[in-house]
């Protein structure tokens, strides 16, 4: 039973979740549903902060901003968005491994949090401190240790979630994280539009080391979430045992469509920078704009999560849907009409929509997938699919972003609608998924 007297994580959890329809701890425990008020409270603080940092210290901003401000080599820049990206990603067959040993599995997420401030900080003073391509290395050296740290609370965190919120609360948990990460990203944006001639040194300094406060504040955060024992079978030892999971994409035929309409549906994350370079080749003066189109990605995830996050608890597989086809469809929009000649006002009006629309259908896409991720199984078969999903994710990541770079230096506007005709056809093969939410 709860408290007669809610205090304010009770309070604040009922109007988030609006949990006031009685017992909705169907595949959890009694002693986990009783804790859920506080754990989603944890959850979302902790996660808010992660998701600020990623926007202060950002692989496709900051850095790149950083290292041509180092004097470091141009070819380095190409090499972070990988890095960030599929760092994370391509060790979580053999990290999953790691942690399905673990009875509570918070501790992981705690250290790989940790691990990724002191990342961030070391970043810092490596700014301060070093220059050119030995900065630039050492940079890229320590984005490779981040990206580890943020593939082990991968792997935990929608286990962890799996464990403590319930079912049909979890969309909304993962709809208030992104709004409430999108209201600091919008004012980021503005904050960064209006002291974009900075070119200071201490400006990348001092967005790094807030970034990383906000990573270590979010780890004590996380630590604070009540987590009981569960399953530790099945953790067999080394990388052979791990790549037998792949597996399970030959003989699970559900988990092989999710994994395959999650590939297809990746334009709506690598689609941004080519709208960006549109406008830029449109409008000119791109860096000008970027504080702004930082503003309005922020204003799309504020707006938009809430929804997506209450639609997903009803059906994730409808949500991953549609948003992936709308990500498709702006593509294919963006790609045609960049071939107009528009005055530059409307110009900066449909490119700034455009964003927009994208940033709402990616925050749909996001949600929807982890949603359905965590709704599709339960104890160590989660950390399974968790684990492959995002392993072969990041080794696909890798080939689309070199793919994509190849194709570019064609034309953006084929990259845009190839992208924009594989979230179309993500679309049509997530309508395959089994229906798992409620």
């Amino acid at each position: 039973m709860k408290p007669l007297h809610p205090n304010w994580k009770d309070t604040l959890y009922t109007r988030l979740a609006e949990d006031d329809e009685g017992r909705v701890c169907k595949d959890i425990s009694a002693d986990a549903c009783y804790e859920t008020p506080g754990n989603f409270i944890h959850t979302l603080i902790a996660n808010t902060l992660s998701s600020l940092a990623d926007k202060l210290a950002s692989a496709k901003t900051t850095l790149p901003w950083l290292l041509l401000h180092l004097g470091a080599p141009a070819w380095m820049l190409s090499l972070l968005v990988p890095i960030r990206e599929s760092g994370s990603m391509l060790p979580q067959m053999l990290i999953g491994e790691l942690v399905r040993r673990q009875p509570v599995r918070k501790w992981v997420w705690v250290w790989g949090g940790t691990l990724q401030g002191l990342s961030l900080m070391a970043m810092g003073w490596t700014a301060l401190t070093l220059e050119g391509a030995t900065a630039g290395i050492v940079l890229l050296f320590l984005l490779v240790l981040f990206s580890l740290a943020r593939g082990a609370c991968s792997v935990a965190y929608k286990d962890v979630q799996g464990k403590t919120i319930p079912k049909t609360r979890r969309g909304r948990l993962s709809g208030w994280i992104s709004a409430v990460s999108g209201l600091a990203a919008l004012g980021v944006g503005i904050l960064l539009s209006l002291i974009q001639t900075d070119t200071s040194q201490r400006l990348y300094v001092g967005l790094l080391l807030l970034a990383a406060l906000c990573w270590l504040l979010a780890a004590w955060r996380f630590s604070r979430i009540v987590e009981f024992p569960g399953a530790t079978d099945g953790g067999a030892n080394g990388l052979a045992a791990a790549l037998k999971k792949l597996n399970l994409l030959r003989d699970d035929k559900p988990f092989r469509r999710f994994v395959i309409a999650r590939a297809l549906a990746m334009g709506s994350g690598l689609a941004a920078p080519f709208y960006i370079a549109l406008a830029r080749d449109d409008l000119g003066s791109a860096i000008s704009l970027l504080g702004l189109f930082i503003a309005i990605e922020g204003l799309a995830g504020l707006v938009s999560s809430p929804v997506w996050g209450r639609w997903a608890d009803h059906s994730s597989r409808q949500v991953f849907a549609i948003a992936s086809a709308l990500a498709g469809l702006l593509s294919i929009a963006v790609a045609v009409i960049s071939w107009l000649t528009l005055s530059p006002t409307l110009a900066m009006a449909v490119y700034l929509l455009a964003f927009f629309g994208l940033g709402v259908a990616h925050a749909g896409v996001r949600l929807g997938r982890k949603t359905y991720m965590v709704d599709m199984a339960s104890g160590n078969k989660r950390t399974d699919y968790v684990a492959v999903s995002n392993s072969v994710i990041g080794a696909v990541l890798l080939l689309t972003g070199l793919a994509g770079a190849l194709a570019a230096l064609i034309s953006v506007q084929g990259t845009l609608i190839l992208l924009g005709l594989a979230g179309l056809a993500g679309a049509l093969m997530s309508l395959q998924w089994q229906h798992v939410s409620g």
